[in-house]
């Protein structure tokens, strides 16, 4: 692989689109784990959601595109956590609630 390590989110730098440090390291970590930080250009699609779940979402993936350019490194990327789906989701709406565990406002007298 051969490139120039740029990496391209929605048509523009990922520095762009993340425009905190901490979104931008997310997004980048599983790379200098092995050794490809500056070697590869990367482009990314990616919507819904808010821009720190972005982040998350293109670490996951990166590392899965990883194992299949080389399945050699699955230890070290199961070991950061970065193979690992963030399991949480919206809790839905109950009926007689205001939302999903918000009770309508109540009165003693």
């Amino acid at each position: 692989m051969q490139g120039s390590g740029q990496l391209i989110v929605n048509n523009k730098n990922y520095k762009q689109y993340f425009p905190f440090a901490l979104w931008q390291e997310v997004v980048t970590e599983p790379l200098p784990l092995v050794g490809l930080d500056k070697d590869i250009d990367i482009s990314v699609k990616v919507s819904g959601g808010g821009l720190p779940a972005q982040a998350e979402a293109i670490r996951l993936a990166l590392a899965r595109a990883l194992l299949v350019h080389n399945a050699d490194w699955r230890p070290v990327l199961r070991k950061m956590g970065y193979l690992t789906r963030d399991p949480r989701e919206k809790e839905r709406k109950k009926p007689g609630l205001k939302r999903a565990r918000r009770a309508p406002q109540w009165q003693k007298r």
